[in-house]
């Protein structure tokens, strides 16, 4: 079903809207989540383990949902984690005690891990290897850009009632939902899944888990630890660092996070698919790892607040070039088993942003420098990954 971008352009409004909504959904209640904590009485700890339980829901359903998107096709799996997805954001709107909460949570994190390998997969198999670099990169700015315009219009919504953003998530989850069971088709023909079907039945989890460990997948999996674990800790800690060692306000670090999260959208959208084509995914991934780690150390030393701009959004957009670089590598090494790579992907990615926060948030404790030196360190241990990863073993799979 492979066509050219402007040919399957509805499909992909479709898809990249539903990312798009998804992040939003999950960032427009960021502002809301203080009052929610002082209406119910909940503690941090709390509130920790309400932004834990969601990736730690990912990361138990995202192996599961990426043979279920490979066994029982993209668009009934994308259905289906909308579907979840507005369940989910009812709950937590109609909550009244922190089970409700948790459930709701827990729920998301299954949506998730459902709309993102059934959204990955199914571009992959709409586009080909040539435009693919150009349509990551349009992915990657739709969970950017919903993460970005989230806050702000929580914060608008929120102004009307509470609970409001909530039951706004839903409502446009379900919208999502219909329009891609109308405007969507399977990629994949009823003879392709049922080929694919059956080698999944031979396989399962563990062997799925194992095949993630082959040398062609493995390195760029760990990547995909390496910068999930990066930029989750990095985030959770630049808001506490900024406040505790600069004095900024909330208005200033948000000011810093929006910018560089435009600049790192405007740069993916426009740029990305030409500097895949002129450095190849390898090289591109290495040079973010590399400017990543310097400005990691940078950040350290640096005081001003310009200087802290330039550098966050510098380092925001190495972070968001890796992440379609790796999908777009992982995707052409993939052939027909795009269900099976993308969930691996979002179970590493949810690894990472469950350890990363954690230890981020430890070291924070000792030394304030800390998260931002590891990040760096963690970054150049990535790095030293990619000189052994032998681009050959992606020649001799796609010969294959």
């Amino acid at each position: 079903m492979e066509k050219t971008i402007k040919e399957q352009k509805t499909v992909l409004i479709i898809l990249l809207c539903n990312l798009f909504i998804a992040f939003l959904g999950i960032s427009l209640i960021i502002p809301v989540m203080p009052s929610f904590m002082d209406m119910m009485n909940l503690s941090g700890k709390t509130m920790g383990s309400l932004v834990a339980i969601f990736a730690m829901a990912q990361l138990i359903m995202s192996p599961f949902a990426g043979r279920w998107v490979d066994i029982y096709g993209r668009k009934k799996i994308i259905v289906i984690g909308l579907f979840i997805y507005g369940i989910s954001e009812i709950i937590f709107g109609l909550g009244t005690n922190v089970y409700m909460l948790y459930i709701s949570r827990m729920l998301g994190g299954v949506s998730a891990a459902f709309i993102m390998p059934g959204v990955t997969a199914y571009v992959a198999d709409i586009t080909s290897v040539q435009e693919r670099p150009k349509v990551m990169g349009y992915v990657s700015a739709a969970i950017s850009t919903g993460f970005i315009i989230g806050p702000g219009i929580g914060g608008f919504i929120a102004e009307f009632g509470v609970r409001l953003p909530f039951f706004f998530a839903a409502a446009i989850a379900f919208l999502a939902c219909i329009s891609s069971i109308f405007i969507l088709k399977e990629p994949l023909t009823k003879e392709q899944l049922e080929e694919i079907s059956a080698n999944k039945k031979q396989s399962n989890f563990i062997s799925d888990l194992k095949k993630s460990f082959h040398p062609l997948y493995f390195i760029a999996f760990i990547i995909v630890f390496v910068l999930s674990f990066g930029l989750s800790a990095y985030e959770t800690v630049f808001s506490l660092y900024s406040d505790h060692k600069f004095g900024f306000t909330p208005k200033d670090i948000a000011t810093i996070i929006t910018i560089s999260s435009i600049f790192g959208v405007v740069v993916q959208v426009f740029m990305f698919g030409k500097m895949v084509d002129k450095l190849g995914e390898k090289k591109l991934i290495q040079l973010c790892l590399i400017i990543g780690a310097i400005l990691a150390v940078v950040t350290t030393v640096i005081s001003s607040y310009l200087a802290i701009l330039a550098v966050t959004c510098f380092i925001f957009l190495a972070f968001d070039l890796l992440r379609p670089a790796l999908t777009t590598f992982l995707s052409k090494a993939a052939e027909k088993e795009q269900g099976f790579v993308a969930g691996m992907n979002s179970t590493y990615t949810s690894l990472g942003n469950i350890v990363g926060p954690a230890i981020g948030g430890m070291l924070f404790d000792v030394n304030i420098n800390y998260p931002f030196l590891f990040a760096a360190v963690i970054m150049v241990i990535g790095l030293g990954l990619t000189v052994i990863w032998k681009e050959t073993q992606l020649t001799e799979s796609l010969a294959k």
